[in-house]
């Protein structure tokens, strides 16, 4: 028998998870994105990642009309963008400085709040229960020298790479 979807919730909500904001334009050219941890490395050659977009979601029409998009991974000072990207609003850029990516259909790279992010042109998109994946082949690629932002429980928490952890080794 298949756990519940609380139980399945829980359960991923267990794993510290990297914040990130995917983005994309959509067919008038319009900005569109969403708050997104389920993301991950799939290929080194070629550079390939995936992200899996709920099939309800407001900006999965953007990435099927583009067929490109942007991971952009939240650094410390991310967490309101994260919160903003989770909603259902349509005025989400509103206050979120942003640069058209280059590589990406110009999807939108958030400059001032990203540690890193991936501009990417879709290669497979493959239908999987109530999401969507997109597999991305990563055309131009940037990491910054900020703090990252997880996720864990239902909590954003900063990670501090200097600061000693409970429980790790000496």
């Amino acid at each position: 028998m298949a756990v519940d979807a609380a139980r399945f919730r829980a359960l991923f909500g267990s794993f510290p998870t990297a914040v990130t904001v995917v983005t994309a334009t959509d067919a008038n050219g319009r900005p569109r994105g969403l708050t997104c941890n389920a993301v991950s490395a799939v290929s080194v050659e070629p550079p390939l990642l995936l992200v899996c977009v709920h099939r309800n979601a407001r900006t999965l029409a953007a990435l099927r009309h583009s067929g490109a998009f942007v991971v952009n991974v939240l650094a410390d000072g991310g967490q309101d963008a994260a919160r903003v990207f989770a909603d259902r609003s349509e005025h989400k850029f509103a206050g979120v400085e942003w640069v058209p990516s280059a590589h990406a259909r110009g999807a939108p790279v958030l400059v001032d709040v990203a540690l890193a992010h991936a501009e990417c042109v879709v290669v497979r998109t493959v239908e999987a229960g109530d999401h969507w994946i997109f597999i991305g082949r990563v055309e131009h690629a940037e990491s910054y020298p900020r703090p990252p932002v997880l996720y864990h429980r239902g909590t954003f928490t900063v990670w501090d790479a200097q600061a000693r952890q409970v429980g790790s080794p000496p």
